[in-house]
């Protein structure tokens, strides 16, 4: 039976049929969704999992995940390519001491940088930790791979990466599902032998090395002749021997680099790479002996293309190879969409194709381009908080640009936007507390604050938290908790409000986690509340040691869906005089201007979308936002 699905819905369907037991990971936009369809899909009869949780950072998703395959159970771990940074020091470990069951770290990496953080290139884990790793290439490879994925960790008794990108996991095609195993659940296999699960012996160590580089091989002689249910190769080559001309490419360019092909009537040869690490040499010598000239298509870095040219010279073969060291020639940064693939055929083959497109309308289409500023949604807390910030920085006769504001991770960075434009860094998540730290002991002077979200906080922010407690810096730090896990897609974090009436987890509460790490400073504002907010902020600037502010207001789309009302606002056009001080200072998206027209005044209109936080009232001058009561 075939349905359209994206990447993640495949890979979700591929988790499913696999008969994994524990599934674990931390939301990362484009990994989230493979969660987010398992949870809302683990209650059906055909897929009961013994645990599904998001975890409270990627490095502990995967030690859970790690200790169930050591049970002998099935587990997946899933994460963005941000995320293996900070599952990479238990993983390194794990790697070496291999597993029991089948283990599965799910890792989706963004070319193009669609949602934000470094253009990282993960397939550089694989090299570094000894694990092989499956590179995704359509949605199809998706659910077969994920149930290869776990063959093969199972037969080789190590962990294994499955890699996607954005426009792998985001992307709809035709899938073949259906056909899942009908597995009993598996007896739990305890192992005590510390030769293999603790690292404190360099004999022991030296060992589990051999073990892991052993499971490599053993997964190349597995995969390269692997064909699956649905008839996919894990390595695949077309190869005419009259044709000189090759191309060897892995992962998402393979749609656009199929469909150039065909579009243009290509006579190529053609190797495609599933198993990234290790690359299948004996198969990419064989392809390199029947050409003489060869294109490397890949994403990111040259990562292939190393490889190739190093595997054509110990072959003492003379082979034209083009690719990223080609000066001018493909992209080191960004997705390849069909046309940086045109191209790249274009100047390899010396020849040009037929436009794809006139170039009149590409022209006309950036002219009516709209661009828009990311900002907060309507009603978002965050706003509030942001709003009362500036305002305390104002009466404390700063200037915006003398302090120092620091981001982190997720909603909390669209204070960097206008009409607010305060916090300027962003690293990782959990770093705005160390950072503001660094600055202080640069000698700043003037106020240090750092901004986090609630999620981030449990993330990363106490380590952070705690040491600046301990050295006594004096700096303040605004947790923005909303109780969701919100710029990513809506997921639950420790500190998540009862929802559903769910039972089988318990809140905790970051105002006592900070008072158990001891801040002596802390208090709790209603970001909806401006003028509280404003005063509270501006005691804990002038606190000489750690304090610590509590933005707490749940995030209005979530409230909304847990049909939370709060009374709506309105304009009076007759008090209204059209300044847009309340747009300058909140923009929120249910304001709208309407500027003068003949005989006519400007004035603000707030739209039905508004949530009711009430900010924009606060800053009216002429009082012309009122409350709409009784619905009048």
């Amino acid at each position: 039976m075939k349905r359209l699905l994206t990447g993640n819905e495949a890979i979700a369907e591929g988790v499913i049929e696999s008969g994994v037991e524990v599934i674990t990971g931390y939301p990362g936009t484009p990994s989230s969704e493979v969660i987010l369809n398992l949870k809302s899909m683990q209650n059906k009869a055909d897929f009961r999992p013994q645990h599904i949780e998001w975890s409270i950072n990627e490095k502990v998703a995967l030690e859970i995940a790690a200790g169930a395959a050591w049970a002998g159970k099935r587990a997946l771990v899933t994460m963005k390519m941000s995320g293996l940074n900070v599952a990479a020091d238990s993983l390194v470990s794990i790697a070496y001491s291999g597993c029991r069951g089948g283990l599965v770290i799910f890792v989706a990496d963004d070319p193009g940088a669609h949602a934000g953080m470094a253009e990282q290139d993960s397939r550089h884990y694989a090299r570094l930790m000894i694990i092989p790793m499956l590179d995704l290439a359509s949605q199809q490879e998706g659910l077969d791979y994920m149930k290869l994925a776990f063959e093969l960790s199972e037969k080789i008794g190590g962990p294994i990466f499955l890699r996607s990108t954005t426009d792998i996991s985001h992307v709809a095609s035709d899938v073949e599902i259906g056909n899942r195993l009908n597995l009993e659940k598996r007896e739990i296999f305890l192992e005590k032998d510390i030769t293999r699960y603790t690292k404190a012996a360099s004999s022991w160590c030296i060992a589990q090395h051999k073990d892991a580089i052993n499971r490599l091989k053993q997964a190349l002689d597995y995969t390269d002749n692997y064909l699956s249910e649905h008839g996919i190769r894990v390595n695949e080559m077309s190869l005419d021997e009259k044709i000189k001309e090759g191309v060897i490419y892995s992962g998402a360019v393979e749609g656009n680099f199929k469909e150039a092909i065909k579009r243009y009537n290509l006579k190529l040869s053609w190797l495609k790479i599933g198993l990234i690490h290790p690359l299948p040499e004996e198969r990419i010598k064989r392809f390199l002996e029947k050409v003489e000239r060869v294109l490397i298509l890949e994403e990111l870095d040259p990562f292939i293309e190393t490889e190739v040219r190093r595997i054509a010279s110990q072959m003492n073969k003379s082979v034209d190879i083009w690719g990223k060291f080609n000066k001018d020639f493909l992209p080191w940064v960004g997705g390849y969409s069909f046309r940086e693939i045109k191209k790249g055929l274009e100047t390899f083959l010396g020849k040009v194709f037929e436009s794809e497109q006139d170039s009149r309308i590409r022209l006309k289409a950036k002219e009516i381009e709209v661009k828009r500023t990311t900002s907060f949604c309507v009603g978002c807390p965050h706003r509030g908080a942001y709003f009362a910030l500036n305002k305390a920085i104002k009466k404390l006769k700063y200037k915006k640009d003398e302090i120092i504001i620091t981001g982190d991770i997720g909603c909390t960075i669209l204070g960097m936007n206008k009409p607010f434009e305060s916090c300027w860094t962003e690293i990782a998540m959990g770093a705005s507390i160390g950072l503001a730290q660094g600055f202080k002991w640069a000698g700043i002077e003037k106020p240090v604050i750092a901004t986090i979200g609630d999620s981030t906080f449990f993330h990363a922010g106490i380590p952070p938290l705690i040491n600046a407690i301990y050295q006594k810096v004096p700096l303040t730090v605004i947790i923005l908790d909303n109780g969701w896990t919100a710029m990513t897609g809506f997921e639950e974090n420790p500190g998540t409000l009862a929802f559903d009436n769910k039972e089988d987890t318990k809140r905790v509460d970051i105002r006592e986690i900070c008072q158990g790490c001891g801040v002596e400073d802390l208090k709790v504002i209603d970001p909806y509340k401006p003028e509280e907010a404003i005063n509270t902020i501006i005691k804990a600037i002038k606190y000489p040691g750690v304090s610590v502010v509590l933005s707490r207001q749940e995030c209005a789309l979530q409230a909304k869906r847990r049909k939370v009302n709060f009374a709506k606002y309105r304009v009076d056009i007759k008090k209204c005089t059209g300044c847009r001080v309340c747009l300058n200072s909140v923009g929120c998206p249910a304001m709208v201007f309407h500027p003068a027209e003949e005989k006519g005044r400007p004035y603000m209109e707030i739209t039905m979308d508004c949530f009711g936080c009430g900010i924009c009232k606060f800053d009216c001058p002429t009082g012309a936002i009122e409350e709409i009561k009784d619905g009048k």
